[in-house]
């Protein structure tokens, strides 16, 4: 019987609270950003990205974070010789956010996880010499985040882990983090 009176008051007090809920459950959000890569010679590049989400409750946000970043992961010249690297970075990551206020203004912190796609071409020239590669793979990561939702315009800041890639020249391993600043806007997600 206790087990019967529990389980009713639990799921009356869940019912009440997704009732008494102030914001949409379903929201879309986009935009584009600054990729601002790390390691030597890395040069910032841009991201699109696409983020259908679900309101578990007012607070808590989780959805799938699509995200797509062109990055030069590296360059350097001297006098005999030049080197670049530019890579495509597409992030298929699940994620989730907590917000701190109910407000028009909300700021959150959140976190997330999934697969992190790399393809990079990379060309040098040795004395006059030009070569070129190609390499395709994907890594397992993860990021933590920091925001802002202004009413449907919204504001983050990514530092996307992602595990190194081995370098086919001498020059040690080439690495694939960088932090993510968005702006974007959210279909969805307001208030009732």
């Amino acid at each position: 019987m206790k087990k019967v009176l529990f389980s009713a008051v639990f799921f009356a007090l869940a019912a009440g609270t997704v009732l008494a809920q102030e914001y949409k459950n379903v929201k879309v959000g986009f935009g584009l950003g600054y990729a601002m890569p790390s390691g030597q010679g890395a040069k910032a590049g841009i991201l699109l990205y696409l983020e259908p989400a679900y309101r578990v409750s007012d607070p808590l946000l989780v959805g799938l974070r699509l995200e797509s970043a062109i990055i030069a992961r590296g360059f350097s010249q001297s006098a005999t010789s030049a080197e670049l690297e530019v890579a495509g970075i597409g992030s298929y990551s699940g994620f989730a956010q907590y917000y701190f206020s109910n407000g028009t203004f909300r700021p959150f912190v959140g976190g997330g996880l999934g697969i992190f796609t790399l393809a990079a071409v990379s060309a040098s020239t040795t004395q006059g010499t030009p070569t070129a590669a190609v390499e395709a793979g994907s890594k397992f990561g993860f990021f933590p985040r920091v925001g802002f939702d202004l009413g449907h315009f919204n504001v983050s800041l990514d530092y996307n882990l992602i595990p190194a890639s081995a370098s086919s020249g001498a020059g040690g391993d080439i690495k694939n983090s960088y932090v993510g600043f968005r702006a974007g806007f959210s279909i969805g997600g307001g208030k009732k």
